[in-house]
């Protein structure tokens, strides 16, 4: 089991908001890649309603220990009172590509 490395993923309203948060995310070398996709059409609960939005996913490869700085820079720029921040430890991987998100990413502050 790795549990070193992590996808973290968030929806956004639009593709430029996606792309705000890629681009930080990766300039900031708090992940190594973050692939949009979509658009996608969401339904959900909020606020006693049922709404229908079309969204995009960024999905951000990037190593459990920088998580709590992702989500804090996906805070900053994100539109949403509320938005999804998920992230899914990755089990297994190519040495290889694993390696590469551990040299493109760098050391949280401190350590």
């Amino acid at each position: 089991m790795n549990a070193r490395h992590i996808e973290v993923k968030n929806t956004a309203a639009s593709r430029a908001d996606a792309e705000e948060i890629a681009r930080r995310l990766v300039d900031e070398r708090l992940a190594a890649c973050v692939q949009i996709s979509g658009p996608v059409t969401s339904r959900y609960h909020w606020k006693g309603c049922v709404e229908t939005s079309e969204e995009w996913v960024c999905t951000a490869k990037t190593r459990r220990d920088l998580y709590r700085r992702v989500e804090e820079a996906i805070r900053e720029l994100h539109p949403y009172e509320t938005p999804e921040i998920t992230a899914t430890e990755i089990a297994a991987g190519s040495r290889a590509f694993l390696a590469w998100i551990d040299a493109e990413t760098r050391e949280p502050a401190g350590e």
